[in-house]
Protein backbone atom coordinates (compact mmCIF):
# COMPACT_ATOMS: atom_id res chain seq x y z
CA UNK A 1 0.00 0.00 0.00
CA UNK A 2 2.99 2.06 1.02
CA UNK A 3 4.76 1.64 -2.69
CA UNK A 4 0.90 2.87 -4.63
CA UNK A 5 0.63 5.73 -2.35
CA UNK A 6 3.99 6.87 -3.13
CA UNK A 7 3.13 6.40 -6.58
CA UNK A 8 0.43 8.39 -6.56
CA UNK A 9 1.47 11.23 -4.76
CA UNK A 10 4.44 11.51 -7.47
CA UNK A 11 1.83 10.83 -10.08
CA UNK A 12 -0.29 14.03 -8.33
CA UNK A 13 3.13 16.07 -7.75
CA UNK A 14 3.79 15.97 -11.79
CA UNK A 15 0.08 16.33 -12.80
CA UNK A 16 0.32 19.70 -11.04
CA UNK A 17 3.75 20.51 -12.35
CA UNK A 18 2.89 20.37 -15.65
CA UNK A 19 -0.41 22.41 -15.02
CA UNK A 20 1.70 25.40 -13.48
CA UNK A 21 3.54 25.02 -16.61
CA UNK A 22 0.97 25.06 -18.97
CA UNK A 23 -0.79 27.72 -17.45
CA UNK A 24 2.73 29.89 -17.12
CA UNK A 25 3.14 29.48 -20.75
CA UNK A 26 -0.42 29.76 -22.04
CA UNK A 27 -2.41 31.43 -19.76
CA UNK A 28 -3.78 34.63 -18.95
CA UNK A 29 -1.29 37.65 -19.84
CA UNK A 30 -0.52 40.28 -17.09
CA UNK A 31 -1.77 43.48 -18.19
CA UNK A 32 -0.26 46.80 -16.42
CA UNK A 33 -3.35 49.26 -15.51
CA UNK A 34 -2.67 52.95 -16.34
CA UNK A 35 -2.89 55.22 -14.01
CA UNK A 36 -4.95 58.28 -14.90
CA UNK A 37 -3.21 61.11 -14.44
CA UNK A 38 -4.88 64.42 -12.65
CA UNK A 39 -4.60 66.68 -15.64
CA UNK A 40 -5.97 63.65 -17.99
CA UNK A 41 -8.90 64.95 -20.19
CA UNK A 42 -11.42 62.72 -21.63
CA UNK A 43 -12.64 62.09 -25.03
CA UNK A 44 -15.12 60.22 -26.66
CA UNK A 45 -15.57 57.64 -29.79
CA UNK A 46 -17.42 55.02 -31.14
CA UNK A 47 -16.06 53.12 -34.24
CA UNK A 48 -17.09 49.27 -34.24
CA UNK A 49 -16.50 46.92 -31.24
CA UNK A 50 -15.14 48.62 -28.70
CA UNK A 51 -12.51 45.55 -28.21
CA UNK A 52 -10.53 47.08 -30.99
CA UNK A 53 -11.40 50.46 -30.83
CA UNK A 54 -9.94 50.31 -26.41
CA UNK A 55 -6.82 48.50 -28.07
CA UNK A 56 -6.14 51.39 -30.75
CA UNK A 57 -6.25 54.57 -28.62
CA UNK A 58 -4.11 52.90 -25.77
CA UNK A 59 -1.13 51.72 -28.29
CA UNK A 60 -1.55 56.00 -28.79
CA UNK A 61 1.32 58.05 -26.85
CA UNK A 62 -0.06 60.31 -24.70
CA UNK A 63 -3.27 57.96 -23.42
CA UNK A 64 -3.50 57.20 -20.37
CA UNK A 65 -6.21 54.73 -20.45
CA UNK A 66 -8.84 53.59 -22.68
CA UNK A 67 -12.26 52.36 -20.92
CA UNK A 68 -14.60 50.88 -22.97
CA UNK A 69 -18.49 51.70 -22.67
CA UNK A 70 -22.16 52.61 -24.20
CA UNK A 71 -22.85 56.26 -25.21
CA UNK A 72 -25.44 58.17 -27.32
CA UNK A 73 -28.21 56.64 -26.51
CA UNK A 74 -31.94 57.15 -24.59
CA UNK A 75 -32.18 54.62 -22.06
CA UNK A 76 -30.56 54.28 -18.65
CA UNK A 77 -28.02 51.40 -17.30
CA UNK A 78 -27.60 50.35 -20.96
CA UNK A 79 -26.26 46.35 -20.95
CA UNK A 80 -23.98 44.59 -23.59
CA UNK A 81 -27.36 42.34 -23.60
CA UNK A 82 -29.65 45.47 -24.20
CA UNK A 83 -27.83 47.53 -26.85
CA UNK A 84 -27.38 44.12 -28.79
CA UNK A 85 -31.30 44.61 -29.53
CA UNK A 86 -31.09 47.71 -31.52
CA UNK A 87 -33.26 49.66 -29.50
CA UNK A 88 -31.25 51.48 -27.13
CA UNK A 89 -29.57 54.32 -29.06
CA UNK A 90 -26.00 53.35 -27.69
CA UNK A 91 -23.32 52.97 -29.40
CA UNK A 92 -20.35 50.70 -28.10
CA UNK A 93 -17.81 53.55 -27.33
CA UNK A 94 -14.43 54.38 -25.63
CA UNK A 95 -13.78 57.07 -22.80
CA UNK A 96 -10.46 58.23 -23.83
CA UNK A 97 -8.06 59.48 -21.42
CA UNK A 98 -5.40 61.65 -22.70
CA UNK A 99 -3.11 64.30 -21.66
CA UNK A 100 -3.07 67.35 -23.38
CA UNK A 101 0.58 68.18 -23.19
CA UNK A 102 1.60 64.98 -25.07
CA UNK A 103 -1.62 64.56 -27.49
CA UNK A 104 -4.09 66.64 -28.73
CA UNK A 105 -7.66 65.84 -29.40
CA UNK A 106 -7.04 67.10 -32.64
CA UNK A 107 -4.70 64.25 -32.99
CA UNK A 108 -7.26 61.67 -31.38
CA UNK A 109 -9.89 63.08 -34.00
CA UNK A 110 -7.16 61.91 -36.66
CA UNK A 111 -6.56 58.77 -35.06
CA UNK A 112 -10.61 58.13 -35.01
CA UNK A 113 -11.13 58.82 -38.40
CA UNK A 114 -7.83 56.76 -39.28
CA UNK A 115 -8.44 53.93 -37.97
CA UNK A 116 -11.68 52.96 -39.10
CA UNK A 117 -13.90 53.38 -42.28
CA UNK A 118 -16.66 56.15 -41.69
CA UNK A 119 -18.43 55.72 -44.46
CA UNK A 120 -20.20 52.53 -43.63
CA UNK A 121 -23.12 53.50 -42.05
CA UNK A 122 -23.84 51.21 -38.73
CA UNK A 123 -20.89 49.11 -38.53
CA UNK A 124 -17.76 47.98 -39.16
CA UNK A 125 -17.11 44.53 -40.94
CA UNK A 126 -17.84 42.32 -39.47
CA UNK A 127 -19.96 43.84 -36.78
CA UNK A 128 -23.28 45.26 -38.26
CA UNK A 129 -26.31 47.18 -36.39
CA UNK A 130 -26.54 50.79 -34.76
CA UNK A 131 -24.34 49.37 -31.47
CA UNK A 132 -21.75 49.48 -34.12
CA UNK A 133 -22.25 53.28 -35.95
CA UNK A 134 -19.47 55.85 -36.12
CA UNK A 135 -19.88 58.66 -33.69
CA UNK A 136 -17.29 61.26 -32.69
CA UNK A 137 -18.85 62.93 -29.07
CA UNK A 138 -17.95 66.18 -28.13
CA UNK A 139 -17.84 68.14 -24.98
CA UNK A 140 -17.04 72.18 -26.41
CA UNK A 141 -17.87 74.19 -29.16
CA UNK A 142 -14.25 74.01 -29.77
CA UNK A 143 -13.99 70.00 -29.99
CA UNK A 144 -17.03 70.12 -32.31
CA UNK A 145 -15.14 72.59 -34.75
CA UNK A 146 -12.27 69.87 -34.62
CA UNK A 147 -14.34 67.17 -35.34
CA UNK A 148 -16.77 68.85 -38.50
CA UNK A 149 -13.21 70.44 -39.89
CA UNK A 150 -11.60 66.64 -40.16
CA UNK A 151 -14.60 65.42 -41.40
CA UNK A 152 -15.15 68.40 -44.42
CA UNK A 153 -11.17 67.62 -45.15
CA UNK A 154 -11.54 64.07 -45.63
CA UNK A 155 -14.71 63.93 -47.44
CA UNK A 156 -13.16 66.67 -49.96
CA UNK A 157 -9.36 65.32 -50.33
CA UNK A 158 -10.28 61.03 -49.52
CA UNK A 159 -13.98 60.09 -48.95
CA UNK A 160 -16.27 62.29 -51.58
CA UNK A 161 -18.55 62.87 -49.19
CA UNK A 162 -19.73 59.56 -47.91
CA UNK A 163 -18.73 60.09 -44.36
CA UNK A 164 -21.86 58.88 -42.15
CA UNK A 165 -19.99 59.58 -39.03
CA UNK A 166 -22.39 60.94 -36.33
CA UNK A 167 -21.40 64.55 -34.31
CA UNK A 168 -22.96 64.13 -31.25
CA UNK A 169 -22.71 66.13 -27.89
CA UNK A 170 -21.74 63.97 -25.04
CA UNK A 171 -23.94 63.69 -22.57
CA UNK A 172 -22.95 60.57 -20.55
CA UNK A 173 -20.99 57.48 -20.60
CA UNK A 174 -22.17 53.93 -19.31
CA UNK A 175 -18.86 51.80 -18.21
CA UNK A 176 -19.27 48.16 -19.94
CA UNK A 177 -18.97 45.05 -17.70
CA UNK A 178 -15.55 44.04 -16.12
CA UNK A 179 -15.08 41.35 -18.83
CA UNK A 180 -15.10 43.82 -21.51
CA UNK A 181 -12.13 45.85 -20.11
CA UNK A 182 -8.95 45.02 -21.92
CA UNK A 183 -10.36 42.78 -23.91
CA UNK A 184 -7.97 42.08 -26.65
CA UNK A 185 -4.98 41.69 -23.88
CA UNK A 186 -6.74 39.44 -21.61
CA UNK A 187 -7.95 37.02 -24.48
CA UNK A 188 -5.32 36.90 -26.87
CA UNK A 189 -6.25 33.33 -28.20
CA UNK A 190 -10.51 34.48 -28.85
CA UNK A 191 -10.89 33.78 -32.63
CA UNK A 192 -12.39 37.31 -32.89
CA UNK A 193 -9.44 38.97 -31.27
CA UNK A 194 -7.06 37.11 -33.36
CA UNK A 195 -8.75 37.64 -36.56
CA UNK A 196 -10.58 41.31 -35.94
CA UNK A 197 -9.27 42.87 -33.55
CA UNK A 198 -5.67 42.73 -33.70
CA UNK A 199 -5.20 42.63 -37.81
CA UNK A 200 -6.76 46.43 -37.11
CA UNK A 201 -4.72 47.34 -34.63
CA UNK A 202 -1.65 46.27 -36.96
CA UNK A 203 -3.18 48.52 -39.91
CA UNK A 204 -3.78 51.49 -37.43
CA UNK A 205 0.36 50.76 -36.05
CA UNK A 206 1.41 50.75 -39.53
CA UNK A 207 -0.51 53.59 -40.71
CA UNK A 208 0.73 55.87 -37.54
CA UNK A 209 3.87 54.81 -36.56
CA UNK A 210 4.82 57.87 -35.12
CA UNK A 211 1.92 58.24 -32.77
CA UNK A 212 2.80 54.86 -30.79
CA UNK A 213 4.10 54.60 -27.10
CA UNK A 214 7.71 53.64 -27.43
CA UNK A 215 7.98 49.54 -26.12
CA UNK A 216 9.74 49.28 -22.92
Amino acid sequence: MKVNKNIFFTCVLIFLAISFSFKESFGTPDVVIQEIGPNDKVAYFASGCFWCVEAIFESVDGVSEAISGYAGGHTKNPTYRTIGTGRTGHAETVAVYYDPQIVSFKTLVDVFFGSHDPTTKNGQHPDYGSQYRSIAFYSSIKEKEIIEKAISKLNREVHNNKIVTEVTKHVIFYEAESYHQNYEKLNPYDSYVRNVSVPRLKRFMKKFPKLLKEKK
